[in-house]
């Protein structure tokens, strides 16, 4: 029966593969007919609780009005296997944004779960005023994957918190104040990372860190109120904490194009001409990933990493979406610039597989500075999660993920290029491994956003069951970023979809 079943698997795949090919051959290269998904072998459970209209009209009601969905009719989506995701009525999806480059070895992968569902029955929570094995056992194996004297790990439970945490480190360390990001960079929407973020879509127009003074002898106004002088708190705003945007290194976009000594050379002029000679650190993604994934201008990191390391300052790798082999060639994206970052910072995808996990790894040097008070965090490192995460690295290593992702993702990007020749609409392909971004434009020259026609794509492929992300500046960025079991057979679908969908623009 075994092997009936997985004889009529094979044929269906390559039933499936050959009409792939025969579309794509009608017609000098134009696909005739909508592409259809990769045959899979899973059913979803039949799914009996609240439909989409319900779960929306709840969310209106009882959820942050600023909590945006995809799509005009929204998906509502039920269950999820490895790169698969499914609708409350069954429908099968390509998940080729993992849940925002969260899900790293698939969705439910089985070995996580089990580590997961193993370690609730004993314990859930006790908190590092305790000692437990996991936490400990998931800090040597991560510690084991960075390079140089990145041995010492901070468990959190997000990317905005490892960057605050980061942050706080640099300044605790360096004994200054200012702070460099870069243009288009996200680092987090948290009270502090907002400042390192460099996008208008994501900052509100408040100051991100206000200090409330309390000394009594010069930081308090005083007021006659009914004869008795009285003390009042005065608000001291620090804007963004002094922290500094220099100009984008982008290859596609930037003012230098690609040249890495160029930009190196703005950001030497920021500190020189904009601080005060000294700041406390830098910090940058390798692959900008809600910037529309845009990789840095080559040799570009090395060039600054001195520059910071000269002005007094140390040196951050945000690693929330690029580390863990999701790049291919290398297992952590700062490593394509040939530089070893003071600290880094990691989350999302590749660390929990969508725990709520986070980690800031450094230097024992760096660390020992955050000894001078106590430093805790009620749920990094809980039991749980802990066990989780050294199942992902586990698994990651077992199926060769970092490979996989290398294999693919030159498949993916060759195919997307060839489809650049093709559509006029592609202004440019990038990235590395499975965080590839496709740059959709109205005049390849100008480089004017095709904002409207990226809207009209994104709901096709939903049609034809991709459900991929978008980003940049202008939401005219397509970003894929799948789960890293995605297979060839997926990306030749994903870019079937759209040649399909740009063909009939």
């Amino acid at each position: 029966m075994a092997f009936r079943r997985a004889l009529s698997n094979t044929v269906l795949k390559r039933s499936q593969s050959d009409l792939r090919l025969h579309c794509r051959s009608i017609g000098g290269g134009s696909v005739a007919a909508p592409p259809v998904l990769p045959a899979f072998d899973y059913q979803p459970k039949p799914y009996t609780g609240p439909l989409a209209d319900e779960v929306l009209q709840k969310r209106k009601k009882f959820l942050g009005s600023s909590l945006f969905y995809f799509y005009q009719k929204p998906v509502n989506i039920v269950e999820g296997k490895m790169q698969y995701l499914f609708d409350e009525n069954g429908k099968r999806y390509l998940d080729a944004f993992a849940g925002i480059v969260t899900v790293s070895c698939g969705h439910c992968h089985p070995e996580i779960l089990n580590a997961i569902f193993e370690q609730s029955k004993l314990l859930q929570h006790a908190t590092t005023i305790y000692l437990h094995h996991a936490i400990a056992d998931f800090a040597e194996a991560l510690a084991s994957k960075m390079p140089g004297n990145l041995k010492v790990v901070y468990f959190v439970n997000s990317g905005s918190e490892a960057n605050e945490l980061a942050m706080l480190m640099a300044r605790l360390y360096s004994g200054n104040l200012g702070m460099i990001s870069l243009r288009n960079a996200y680092h987090g929407g948290s009270s502090g990372t907002i400042g390192l973020t460099a996008l208008n879509t994501w900052k509100y127009s408040i100051p991100e860190i206000v200090e409330i003074q309390t000394n009594i002898m010069t930081r308090f106004k005083k007021r006659v109120e009914g004869g008795k002088k009285r003390s009042y708190p005065v608000a001291v705003v620090i804007k963004e904490g002094e922290i500094h945007h220099v100009i984008n290194p982008d290859p596609y976009h930037g003012v230098f194009g690609s040249d890495a000594s160029a930009y190196a050379r703005d950001l030497k002029d920021h500190i020189d001409y904009g601080t005060s000679g000294k700041v406390a650190g830098f910090i940058s993604e390798t692959i900008q990933g809600v910037g529309g994934a845009v990789e840095l201008a080559p040799g570009y990191l090395k060039l600054v990493y001195d520059i910071v390391h000269n002005a007094g300052g140390v040196c951050i790798a945000d690693e929330v979406q690029t580390g863990f082999g999701r790049t291919g060639g290398h297992y952590w994206g700062f490593e394509t610039q040939g530089v070893i970052p003071d600290i880094v910072t990691m989350a999302k995808g590749g660390i929990g597989n969508g725990l709520p996990l986070g980690a800031v790894v450094t230097t024992p040097e760096i660390a020992n500075v955050l000894a001078q008070k106590t430093q805790f965090n009620t749920f990094g490192g809980n039991p749980v999660c802990s066990a989780g995460g050294l199942a992902v690295l586990r698994v990651l290593d077992k199926e060769k993920r970092q490979q996989h992702c290398a294999d693919v993702g030159s498949h993916l990007i060759e195919r997307l290029r060839a489809l650049q020749q093709k559509h006029d609409i592609i202004g440019d392909v990038r990235g590395r491994g499975l965080m590839v971004g496709v740059e959709l434009v109205t005049d390849r020259k100008q480089k004017t956003p095709a904002k409207a026609e990226t809207l009209v794509l994104f709901e096709n492929l939903r049609e034809l069951g991709i459900l991929i992300g978008k980003g940049g500046l202008y939401g005219n960025v397509f970003r894929i970023k799948p789960p890293m079991c995605f297979t060839k057979d997926d990306a030749d679908f994903l870019v079937d979809a759209l040649d399909y969908s740009m063909s009939k623009l």
